[in-house]
């Protein structure tokens, strides 16, 4: 007898592990070896694979994309006084850590070309602050790549480091080359909903080894060379453990899969629901190859994100409006903002429909028959 799937649960992202098993390889190893505690053997490969994959020279693992940022910025020297920029179109865990660190954020103003940090608000937000800035944090939202040559040239000319938080744009490329390796540090996440999974996890890489291996160090407790327990520094419990990087390999191999699928997602609803009055979806730029890590498409017109979102909601169908900006937020309003009103308008108008990998062609079907439903 046939199952009846018309009404299963369909998630915005959920975890995809491997077809083959190839996690459970590597995590069954780290049982029949012992290595369960923290670090071991896939810690450090699963380091050494995804700095491969990505072009980078070194990475260290971490338990989150969020404690990867907080000890880049350290490691960028960022402290109690200085300013760190931000674009206010993002997650709150990209903001956070500038908090961590005693530093204040100033938040910078998406564009449309790119739905990420508008280089022209970025200059303007110089010009305002001048010496004062330590450091710029550039997000690659929903796996869409900033544009990075004018970002980097912007930073260059004012000597700051520039952090790259590629927590959603791995497998994600900038003319050719891997968003994350830009600027002096990036950072990657594994969380349940990215693009490949450890459960929970981050890497943060960089080109610099010595920064790296300072990283490893304040992230296991920063416990001194010494026969007893010695601190000589602030430490903190930020190292990823062995069975959860042996997730990490296993899914690494998956990983242009994934990208594949989620491309096949996109393509698809920009097909079938791209001609419907006032739809538009996520800018898809010749340089940007993106990992379309969530499909975003805006609305203008009578049919509004809640619309969509409800009617999806009723047939069982999990979707989210786009991230609501950090200068909106109650915790962040007492910041500055420089720019004009383009993530209002994107938070505003726009709405992620499910990209979960998992996803049958019968799903998008189901999915895009529900939306074409509020235009009739």
């Amino acid at each position: 007898m046939a199952v009846n799937t018309s009404n299963k649960k369909i998630w915005l992202a959920s975890p995809h592990m491997s077809d083959e098993g190839y996690e459970m390889q590597y995590v069954q190893e780290a049982f029949d070896t012992n290595w369960v505690a923290p670090l071991g053997p896939n810690v450090n490969e699963f380091e050494k694979e995804l700095a491969a994959k990505v072009g980078s020279k070194h990475a260290a693992a971490m338990t989150s994309g969020t404690g990867a940022i907080h000890l880049a910025l350290k490691a960028a020297g960022v402290g109690e006084g200085d300013i760190v920029f931000c674009p206010t179109l993002t997650f709150s865990a990209t903001a956070n850590p500038i908090i961590y660190q005693n530093a204040t954020p100033v938040f910078i103003d998406n564009d449309y070309e790119t739905w990420n940090m508008d280089p022209k608000a970025l200059e303007a937000a110089f010009e305002k602050y001048g010496d004062k800035v330590k450091a710029v944090l550039v997000v690659h939202l929903y796996g869409l790549s900033a544009d990075m040559d004018k970002i980097m040239e912007i930073c260059s000319k004012y000597d700051v480091t520039v952090i790259e938080d590629a927590a959603e744009s791995l497998g994600a490329y900038y003319k050719g080359r891997h968003t994350g390796t830009f600027g002096e540090f990036g950072v990657f996440s594994f969380n349940g909903n990215k693009i490949i999974t450890t459960s929970g996890g981050g890497m943060l890489v960089s080109d610099d080894e010595e920064k790296i291996k300072k990283v490893r160090f304040w992230s296991t407790q920063s416990r001194d060379a010494a026969r007893h327990y010695q601190h000589s520094e602030l430490g903190f419990n930020y190292r990823m453990s062995n069975v959860v990087a042996g997730i990490g390999r296993g899914q690494l191999k998956v990983l242009d899969q994934r990208v594949a699928k989620k491309k096949y997602i996109f393509e698809f609803y920009k097909r079938e629901l791209g001609s419907l009055e006032g739809v538009d979806f996520m800018p898809i730029n010749d340089w940007n190859e993106p990992n379309y890590w969530l499909s975003v498409m805006t609305l203008k017109g009578s049919v509004r994100p809640i619309d969509v979102m409800e009617a999806l909601e009723k047939g069982n169908i999990e979707s989210r409006p786009v991230w609501k900006p950090m200068h909106m937020q109650p915790f962040f309003a007492e910041y500055d903002c420089v720019g004009g009103d383009v993530s209002e308008k994107l938070f505003e108008n726009g709405v992620c429909l499910p990209s979960d990998t998992k996803m049958t062609d019968e799903d998008l079907e189901r999915i895009c028959g529900i939306i074409k439903s509020l235009w009739k």
